[in-house]
């Protein structure tokens, strides 16, 4: 089979912009490209035909770098970057990175700050307005926390597709399932919103067994049904202990549990989002 892995990342220690990972991550802590990438494939029994790599750092230069280490990359389908969506000269960075033929998407890391209803703030409506004008994509890397906000944001901005990184990242080791479940439910509703099957495994506790994801997996099958895409979040994944092989394998089998076309999940629903061919 072949598939589209909608969620990747590359860097460099001591690379443009590098902040993350640091030394005491040391299965991440260490150069991650296409050498490694390939490697890391081979070990799966289907056709990696594209990937798309998602920048790792808020960093306008890491953005630079993956566009321009993705020019020559067949294997990249896509970029998802990042860009300051607060500075007063968002609109023309956005308007630039448009203007790249694989910069599909921009990323805010909205994880990593602290108020939780930032992404509604007035002072970024302009760069969103930009974001709609050039056809891109928002790629919502949030915790249950945002969901609510979320809602909020796909109704201002029904014109912009979004993509829920990782499940919104549940709180998989307290077995916590609502009100994230009933949340997700309900954004799936809007038309606008996609969603990844992708880093959950990082979300458990260390040495959990895939077998305790399956009642979440199960949550993002039903709620979205063909707007939700596989990744496969390497090397991220490694903190896991899985390898890429395992990650896709668990994926594999629950979505035939579920009656989830393998089409849609690995493929389909990636394609329509990043419009890829």
């Amino acid at each position: 089979m072949r598939i589209i892995d909608s969620h990747v990342h590359f860097w460099r220690i001591g690379g443009p912009g590098q902040t993350w990972p640091g030394a005491e991550l040391p299965l991440l802590y260490r150069d991650f490209g296409l050498a490694e990438m390939l490697d890391a494939i081979s070990t799966a029994t289907v056709d990696v035909q594209s990937v798309v790599l998602v920048q790792s750092q808020p960093d306008d230069r890491d953005t630079d770098w993956l566009l321009e280490l993705a020019t020559d990359l067949t294997l990249v389908g896509a970029v998802a970057g990042w860009v300051d969506l607060a500075s007063p000269s968002a609109p023309a960075r956005i308007a630039e990175l448009a203007s790249k033929p694989k910069l599909r998407s921009i990323r805010p890391m909205l994880q990593a700050i602290e108020d939780t209803q930032w992404l509604l703030r007035q002072e970024l409506e302009p760069a969103l307005h930009a974001m709609v004008q050039h056809g891109l994509r928002f790629d919502a890397l949030i915790q249950p926390r945002h969901l609510s906000m979320l809602m909020e944001f796909a109704r201002r901005w029904p014109k912009l597709p979004i993509v829920i990184d990782h499940g919104a990242k549940p709180r998989i080791p307290s077995s916590e399932i609502e009100p994230w479940q009933a949340q997700l439910a309900e954004l799936s509703l809007f038309p606008n919103l996609y969603c990844k099957l992708s880093g959950l495994r990082t979300e458990q506790a260390a040495g959990a067994s895939s077998a305790g994801l399956e009642p979440y997996m199960r949550v993002l099958m039903t709620s979205f049904r063909d707007r939700l895409m596989w990744g496969s979040d390497w090397p991220v994944l490694l903190n896991s202990g899985d390898r890429y092989c395992d990650w896709l394998q668990t994926s594999m089998q629950a979505a035939q549990s579920e009656g989830i076309l393998l089409q849609s999940l690995f493929r389909d629903a990636a394609c329509g989002f990043y419009g890829l061919s």
